[in-house]
């Protein structure tokens, strides 16, 4: 079997770092060990009390037994190093998702539990789909927002749980609109909206397909200051009547909401398509600010888990 000691030599060294800068930037959930070391490939993250192990497809084969020993020589690892009990330690298998929907259930039900980042707290689960609820890459976008939406009218498309608009809800954005086709999703953004005392008059939550929301939008005359669209690399969901290809798609969707934001408004566009590039055209139109680097948290190592732009309006 494999010598483990090098995984929990670096595991127990990024603890050691990560545990007091979590501490001291108001971080219940954050990254411990990125895939550091290829012959160990897993993301492992703390959440609160729970810790998050995933474990990345690589194509290596190994027979059953031997795998298995492998494994909970793994988890043997970050039980000792982190101390955390072992039913606290949630482990997933995340296999190349190719034409499917961006998130997909596990057949477990999990428990819900509250982290907090930044002084708002969100529900998680660690158990029921391949993602937790919370994207941990997208923490220092998420900071930009709640730091510049005062007195702003936010929108937020693609919402997933709606993290996005918690944090320009809590930094005082007069407005928003979430936007998602998943019921799941929105429900979830809803009490995640409670949980942050956020007005549900004021901040609207709506289910629509967001290519058909941007036309509706467009006809109605809404206009935003802020919008953050953080769409999926590919959707096939049944209800939109189209598939969903970012690299295909990324220009219709980023003419229409750029054709809601006042003529002093800031866009941010981002996708995790590790092969995406921005279409020359859209770098014409608008003025456009790669932010990639800033934008993923240090305790990621992969620093290209996403892209991310800002995007405005170019001076008349």
């Amino acid at each position: 079997m494999t010598d483990i000691t090098p995984f929990a030599n670096r595991l127990g060294k990024n603890i050691k770092h990560l545990m007091k800068w979590a501490k001291r930037n108001g971080l219940e959930a954050w990254r411990i060990y990125d895939r550091d070391i290829p012959q160990f490939p897993f993301a492992i993250d703390v959440y609160g009390s729970q810790i998050h192990l995933q474990e990345y497809d690589t194509g290596w084969l190994m027979a059953d037994d031997e795998y298995e020993e492998w494994l909970a020589a793994i988890i043997e690892a970050v039980v000792f190093v982190t101390g955390f009990s072992p039913d606290d330690i949630h482990l997933k298998r995340r296999e190349r998702q190719k034409g499917t929907q961006q998130y997909e259930k596990t057949g477990r039900a999990g428990e819900d539990f509250t982290v907090s980042e930044h002084g708002r707290r969100f529900w998680v689960n660690l158990d029921k789909y391949l993602d937790t609820g919370l994207f941990l890459d997208h923490r220092n976008t998420r900071k930009k927002v709640g730091d510049s939406a005062a007195g702003k009218r936010f929108l937020n498309l693609f919402s997933y749980t709606g993290s996005f608009t918690v944090y320009a809800a809590t930094g005082g954005a007069v407005s928003s609109e979430t936007v998602d086709l998943s019921k799941t999703y929105l429900d979830w953004a809803k009490r995640n909206f409670e949980l942050n005392g956020i007005d549900a008059a004021q901040h609207r939550i709506i289910r629509a397909d967001v290519f058909q929301y941007l036309q509706t939008a467009s006809r109605e005359g809404k206009r935003f200051d802020l919008i953050v669209m953080d769409p999926p690399s590919f959707s096939n969901s049944k209800k939109m009547p189209d598939t969903l290809d970012i690299q295909r798609d990324h220009a219709r969707l980023i003419d229409g909401a750029m054709s809601l934001l006042d003529s002093d408004g800031l866009l941010y566009f981002s996708n995790n398509l590790r092969s995406f590039t921005l279409d020359e055209d859209v770098s014409q139109r608008y003025e456009i600010k790669d932010i990639s680097k800033q934008s993923v948290p240090d305790d990621f190592r992969n620093k290209k888990i996403h892209q991310c732009w800002e995007i405005r309006h170019k001076a008349v």
